[in-house]
């Protein structure tokens, strides 16, 4: 048994801790049950548990939650509205969530994937000070899809990996 101030009082009856509880009016809670003999404390139970609620939604509360956002295109979009999206999806990488690049394809566009793949990476480079690419462009059933993720400072663009990055899915895209 441990009393309410941590010191350890040994092995006590249950009818003697019982007992100790009532006169100092604590609650008798039991610890360790699987421990051999059970491990009991003496303590304020409702007091612990408003503390633990609090440590709780503490925790909750420095916790960020990264949700993402999707943008849409089609491969032959004007370059106004491109802008638009762009704007858009650089609001939602600034507020620290993902964006969800799907470019659409409907009938017979899907037989050149290569305008959705420059649709792409003209994105990611009007974006890489403040994004990096997650996942690379690829093609779903009729939607090609490509994931960017805001870098950690947005004050301090690394202009090595964004080149990289962009570099990469050119590369990727004079292969296919």
């Amino acid at each position: 048994m441990i009393d309410d101030a941590g010191e350890q009082l040994g092995i006590v009856p249950i009818r003697e801790a019982l007992q100790l509880s009532l006169e100092k009016g604590l609650d008798l809670v039991e610890v360790a049950p699987s421990a051999k003999p059970p491990v009991c404390r003496l303590m304020d139970y409702g007091k612990y548990k408003f503390e633990q609620n609090k440590r709780d939604k503490e925790a909750r509360k420095k916790q960020t939650v990264i949700t993402t956002k999707e943008v849409k295109l089609r491969p032959n979009i004007e370059e106004h509205d491109f802008q638009v999206k762009a704007k858009n999806a650089r609001k939602f990488l600034m507020a620290g969530d993902k964006v969800k690049l799907t470019i659409m394809f409907r009938g017979r566009q899907i037989t050149h994937p290569e305008l959705g793949e420059k649709l792409s990476i003209k994105m990611a480079e009007q974006l890489s000070d403040i994004s990096v690419v997650d996942r690379k462009p690829k093609i779903e059933g009729r939607n090609m899809v490509t994931m960017l993720l805001p870098k950690a400072d947005h004050d301090k663009p690394e202009k090595n990996t964004e080149k990289k990055e962009t570099s990469d899915i050119k590369e990727e895209a004079n292969n296919a």
